[in-house]
């Protein structure tokens, strides 16, 4: 699929305004949404938007399902206005930080009373309609809502802990929970049905207003996901379940022991011989909510590292094969035309550029990794081409005031001259030049337009603590901004 030449910003929904705590997408993403306009910007881009794990950091990239949305994201006041919910009383909240326990009790309170109301007072109208989304995505739906109502019911860290019956998804036994579970399961099919019913009103709002929406899709699930206890057979588990093989990278020179990721990788022949079925209904998903998608870790599709699962470190792992690009083709037959980008970063073969080259899609360059004394760095603006996604910063790395301060003297002096610094506000310099680069998409975070250094980082790969919970100020949908990154957008002619 070829791309027009446009412009965007990276921000999560979490990290809105708004007084619920976290991003909301009533108001406060509509408000973005008038930002972006007035900025004469495209493309909004976010991360994964599923419902994340409290046991996994609250990281976007390990949620409980790779189809389901996350309730946290539901505007409240739509609730109180459709007389499901009563006038709210909100904690005070930390405005530049999400504090995911506090807002996590408040939200799901508020869910509950909403549910209660709807079921006491909800109009015919809105009756038919969450029952016709019901019906509509029971092949997901009926397993996520269930798998969340036995994690509260059951209460023990992962599924691979429940009793036997319902861990190896006996027929009697997942009727019996369904049933004694039942409120619960509408509970949790209330609330994806009201996400998708304000995402889909958001959507709408930000096509009315020329931006198109950009999501995220990591390449693995989580263990602790509905997708591996619902599926265990598109993965490599043992007969306990328990996974044989998981994910990660080989050590390199930034790591000793390489990354032990810890998901369970696919088994792409018995996916195959369905005809990546799993894999369809998650693409179409996400068609169904976003207009362009990036795909995290792409290489994975031409070859995975897999760790056998009882190994402390990814030292003792191979490559295997990945499903190329058959996978591709299928998916493309089926769902036609891919609005893909990719990421492709760190050491990318051959192999893995002819596949992406393949099926046209642009691979990403990041002006924050670059070697600003040699032009010819996959990452210096000097060397971006058409099929390029440059971005200036990403969620994974510093802001671009942080990246800038870490350079050393030599490297600051080189980065200067190659963006023609001229006053105090080198990282507009660096947007323009990024901006001017024949890179087809352009995108840079919230933070670098404001000048706000590492203490905004949004996360540090490798950490546990501390990530996912950057917020923005209200009072930075400034104007001025606007009005200058719309200058730079139009000079670079990606208005």
């Amino acid at each position: 699929m070829s791309f027009e030449r446009q412009s965007g910003v990276f921000l999560h929904v979490s990290s809105l305004p708004g007084p619920d705590g976290i991003g909301t997408l009533g108001q406060p993403a509509r408000e973005f949404v008038d930002f972006l306009a007035g900025a004469e910007q495209s493309l909004w881009q976010t991360c994964p938007i599923g419902p994340t794990d409290p046991g996994q950091g609250n990281s976007p990239y390990s949620a409980f399902s790779a189809r389901a949305g996350n309730p946290l994201f539901v505007e409240l006041d739509e609730l109180v206005k459709a007389g499901w919910l009563s006038e709210l009383e909100r904690p005070d909240f930390d405005d530049r930080e999400v504090e995911f326990e506090r807002v996590r009790a408040f939200k799901r309170e508020a869910l509950r009373e909403a549910f209660a109301g709807f079921e006491d007072a909800g109009e015919e109208d809105e009756r038919a309609a969450f029952e016709s989304y019901r019906a509509d995505n029971a092949d997901w739906l009926d397993d996520y809502a269930l798998f969340r109502a036995l994690e509260d019911s059951l209460d023990v860290d992962t599924w691979m802990d429940w009793p036997d019956d319902v861990k190896f998804r006996d027929p009697d036994a997942l009727d019996r929970y369904r049933e004694e579970l039942a409120d619960d399961v509408r509970f949790r099919q209330f609330c994806q049905w009201i996400f998708d019913r304000q995402w889909a009103d958001l959507r709408t709002y930000a096509h009315e207003h020329g931006i198109g929406l950009v999501g995220d899709m990591p390449i693995y699930v989580g263990t602790n996901s509905v997708d591996v206890w619902s599926n265990p057979e598109i993965f490599k588990l043992d007969e306990d379940r328990e996974p044989t093989y998981v994910s990660g990278v080989p050590p390199d020179d930034f790591s000793d022991t390489g990354q032990l990721w810890g998901t369970p990788v696919y088994d792409w022949e018995t996916l195959a011989d369905r005809d990546y079925d799993w894999w369809v209904q998650r693409f179409s998903g996400l068609l169904d909510r976003f207009d362009v998608f990036r795909i995290d870790h792409f290489k994975g599709f031409e070859s995975y590292y897999q760790v056998p699962a009882e190994e402390d470190t990814a030292m003792n792992g191979e490559w295997v094969s990945g499903p190329g690009r058959d996978f591709f083709e299928a998916v493309r037959d089926q769902l036609g035309d891919l609005p893909i980008v990719v990421e492709d970063l760190g050491v990318i073969t051959d192999a893995t550029r002819e596949l992406r080259d393949a099926f046209g899609f642009p691979g990403m360059r990041v002006a924050g990794m670059a070697d600003w004394c040699d032009d010819d760095h996959t990452h210096h603006p000097a060397s971006y081409d058409e099929s390029s996604v440059a971005y200036t910063s990403t969620h994974d790395t510093s802001t671009t005031p942080g990246w800038i301060a870490d350079l050393s003297e030599r490297q600051r002096e080189c980065l200067a001259f190659a963006v023609d610094h001229a006053d105090e506000a080198i990282h507009w310099d660096v947007i323009e030049t990024v901006w001017e680069t024949p890179a087809v998409i352009t995108f840079a975070q919230f933070q670098d337009f404001h000048g706000l250094g590492d203490e905004h980082r949004f996360n540090l790969p490798g950490t546990a603590e501390g990530n996912w919970r950057w917020r923005m100020l209200a009072s930075e949908l400034d104007p001025a901004v606007a009005d200058r990154l719309a200058d730079v957008t139009r000079r670079a002619d990606r208005a």
